[in-house]
């Protein structure tokens, strides 16, 4: 059976829709079969950032409502084998099943699929609950900004019915850290968490998206490097932490 994570935020801007294409792509390319689900209604952006734009014509609620089946309604990668995206419904239909039908979906899905990442909307609202209703695991991403771990702790607040929950550390820029006196100890108590992963700050991520590429397409240092190190944890490998400078 595959295993369910919902990456979440308590704010956006924290880097979360770069971080669910990125992780979910390294585990792919480590031989993993994966499935990326985006979760943000209305503003649905993973397709960007895993290179995949428009490729998707069906969405989660039609598979829930019976209209296709869960393996008509994702699109494989174009060029990433065993990585697949299932995107969000820009509108939710008035008849939807809520929770219930969103459980139903991801037991579909953990029949088929090794790992399945759900990006979740930012912050508390509805979205959330249905990312978060029937994950197995939580990764929990902030910046190192206070009210970016202000906020990740509310996130945490609501993920107790989760055995396993991390946090990543996203964007993070070594120099400001030192100047700031801040460290990744003062971000993991702050959140309550332990840690799975740094990503450095990285024009390259955007640079992708721009290209319609996948980042680990393009590159395997900085930001790539890091979600291939995620990836690893996330599959039980013991790897070191990024040095940031």
């Amino acid at each position: 059976m595959g295993s369910v994570i919902v990456v979440t935020s308590g704010k956006g801007g924290t880097g979360k829709t770069s971080l669910t294409g990125g992780v979910g792509s390294a585990l792919a390319l480590q031989g993993h079969k994966v499935l990326c689900i985006d979760g943000d209604v209305g503003l649905r952006n993973l397709d960007i950032t895993l290179g995949m734009s428009d490729a998707a014509l069906m969405d989660f609620s039609d598979v829930i409502a019976g209209w296709c089946e869960l393996s008509r309604a994702v699109a494989p990668h174009p060029s990433i084998s065993d990585l697949y995206l299932l995107t969000s419904p820009l509108t939710l239909p008035g008849e939807f099943p809520g929770e219930s039908g969103f459980r139903t979906l991801l037991q579909q899905a953990r029949e088929a699929y090794d790992y399945i990442l759900i990006d979740s909307p930012a912050g508390l609202g509805e979205g959330f609950r249905l990312a978060a209703c029937d994950a197995d695991r939580a990764i929990v991403v902030a910046v190192s900004d206070p009210s970016s771990l202000r906020d990740a702790q509310r996130v945490v607040s609501q993920l107790q019915h989760m055995q396993t929950v991390h946090l990543v550390v996203n964007r993070v820029r070594g120099r400001v850290l030192r100047r700031l006196g801040t460290t990744i100890d003062d971000a993991m108590d702050t959140a309550g968490l332990p840690l799975l992963g740094l990503v450095p700050e990285d024009t390259r991520v955007v640079l992708a998206a721009g290209k319609g590429r996948a980042l680990l397409q393009l590159s395997q240092r900085g930001a790539a490097q890091a979600y291939g190190n995620i990836a690893r944890r996330i599959a039980g490998e013991t790897v070191p932490l990024m040095k940031i400078y």
